[in-house]
């Protein structure tokens, strides 16, 4: 079943948000792309992935200095102008309001499509095309890290419960993975795993 047309059936009033690590998963795989691009051209670009994917405010002080040196004006590359779009669509998520928010993201939205970079362009229009769910971050502030982590948990319970033949015992290997349960109260010679 497809996650939109699921949430619709099964909680209708739920408002579907797209949170700022996904919509950042998005813009930054775009910004790799026009680096990949431009470092067949430019050797300075070549094992600089993970300096234009990091904030500035992770970046060690070596970091810094080879990001300074490739943001001259007069290199002009269009993997700085990629970042600069990242970072300035980061500061959308500071506003202090809804209105602010909305504000920002129609600014950031004129200037991503507009920037000539063909993978900022289609990181720009998926972003437009779920318009209202990333607006319902602002409005909702839920960040879905939590349920990402408890379903991998979920996950991790669907591999081990292989074999077992019926949903009970299922939900039994969920609870024992998930329940933090201390079975030194049983089991005082319990070793965890």
């Amino acid at each position: 079943m497809n996650l939109k047309r699921g949430v619709r059936e099964n909680l209708p009033q739920a408002e579907i948000t797209f949170d700022k690590f996904h919509i950042l998963k998005v813009i930054n795989t775009a910004v790799d792309k026009v680096r990949k691009e431009e470092a067949k051209e430019s050797p300075l670009l070549k094992g600089e992935k993970y300096l234009v994917l990091k904030n500035r405010s992770n970046l060690s002080k070596k970091q810094e200095e080879t990001l300074a040196s490739l943001e001259v004006p007069k290199l002009n590359l269009k993997t700085i102008r990629a970042l600069h779009i990242r970072e300035n669509f980061q500061e959308i998520y500071s506003a202090r309001s809804l209105p602010d928010f909305i504000t920002l993201l129609n600014k950031w939205y004129w200037w991503a499509p507009h920037s000539r970079l063909e993978p900022m362009r289609t990181a720009a229009h998926t972003i437009n095309r779920h318009w209202e769910r990333v607006i319902n971050w602002k409005r909702s502030q839920v960040n879905n890290g939590l349920l990402e982590g408890l379903n991998s948990l979920i996950q991790t319970a669907k591999a081990k419960a292989r074999g077992y033949r019926s949903v009970k015992n299922f939900r039994i290997i969920v609870y024992l993975l998930t329940g933090k349960l201390n079975f030194r109260k049983i089991n005082p010679y319990f070793v965890p795993i």
